[in-house]
């Protein structure tokens, strides 16, 4: 019998801590519970919101009239070099466990916070490597059919911060497979932990945000060389961090109420304490607004409005 409960807060479950409550709330565990709660819903006539790690993510003030399915999946194993994980398995957990079979060669990817699921959607990355370069398969199912499919790498249509489930959100990601090196397990943990600390030294851990807020765009020449010249690294595929840009248009620590740009890392959008939605869409607007002033890039989002 699922439990559904009534009037969840979402705030506390979100790495924002911004939003009202969840009208209805379920947390699955199996895809079985995943389509009872999808049946749920449709006999109600209710919309459904899936959430997994409930990072990169803004709830509205008001909540979410809907029913949302918290997938509470985490079983997860090894077998020779191949990871198969259930989408609701933290990244981290399972770039640790790795570690500790003697697997790795994804480690530059620790500290990017949410789950294994939710990274495939976004086709998560850092300092380098995304989530794409280890994916071998995708396990999902279609909500409105209820068909199971088995999506090879080349089928996840991957890009930057950009996956096919991201572009048809009826497919619902439930096991992922992952294919990784031999490594050894002291190097490994200890470049899992340099890369935290890498990640920390940045300020882009332990603080009250969705993650990267903006995609790091393409740029002009213009704005490429001038980033290539201040930083002495190449952009990547013509991209410039948005962060930069931030910067460089003159919002750094830019603030709306308790929504306030990182002053370390200002594509961070931090509630620096009782932040609304609403300041942080404000702060978005205002910072989207002088980017395009002064470089004529448009910004977009990385984190899901909800």
């Amino acid at each position: 019998m699922m439990d559904v409960r009534e009037n969840v807060p979402l705030a506390p479950l979100t790495t924002f801590k911004i939003g009202g409550p969840a009208r209805y709330f379920v947390d699955v565990h199996n895809e079985e519970e995943m389509k009872a709660a999808l049946a749920w819903a449709r006999e109600r006539g209710t919309r459904c919101v899936v959430l997994a790690g409930k990072s990169n993510i803004l709830v509205p003030d008001e909540g979410l009239n809907a029913l949302v399915i918290s997938i509470a999946s985490e079983t997860f194993s090894f077998a020779g070099t191949e990871l198969a994980a259930d989408a609701g398995c933290n990244l981290l957990s399972l770039i640790r466990a790795a570690g500790e079979k003697s697997l790795g060669g994804w480690e530059k990817l620790a500290g990017i916070p949410g789950t294994i699921g939710g990274a495939v959607r976004g086709n998560a990355g850092a300092f380098g490597p995304e989530i794409k370069d280890f994916v071998t398969k995708v396990c999902a199912f279609d909500a409105d059919t209820g068909e199971m499919r088995e999506f090879e790498n080349v089928a996840c249509n991957f890009s930057y911060r950009h996956s096919f489930f991201k572009d048809d959100p009826k497919w619902i990601i439930t096991r992922v497979y992952i294919e990784l090196t031999r490594a050894e397990p002291v190097a490994s943990a200890r470049e899992t932990e340099n890369t935290i600390t890498e990640r920390e030294r940045r300020h882009i851990q332990n603080v009250q945000a969705a993650g990267s807020y903006f995609m790091n765009p393409v740029a002009s020449e213009e704005a490429r060389n001038m980033f290539e010249e201040e930083k002495g690294v190449r952009s990547r595929e013509g991209r410039v961090p948005a962060g930069w840009l931030i910067e460089k248009a003159g919002m750094k620590g830019a603030r709306v109420g308790d929504a306030v740009a990182s002053e370390q890392h200002p594509n961070y959008l931090k509630n620096d304490s009782h932040a609304t939605a609403v300041q942080v869409k404000e702060l978005a607007r205002k910072i989207k607004d002088a980017v395009k002033a002064k470089f004529g890039i448009e910004l977009q989002e990385e984190a899901v409005i909800l």
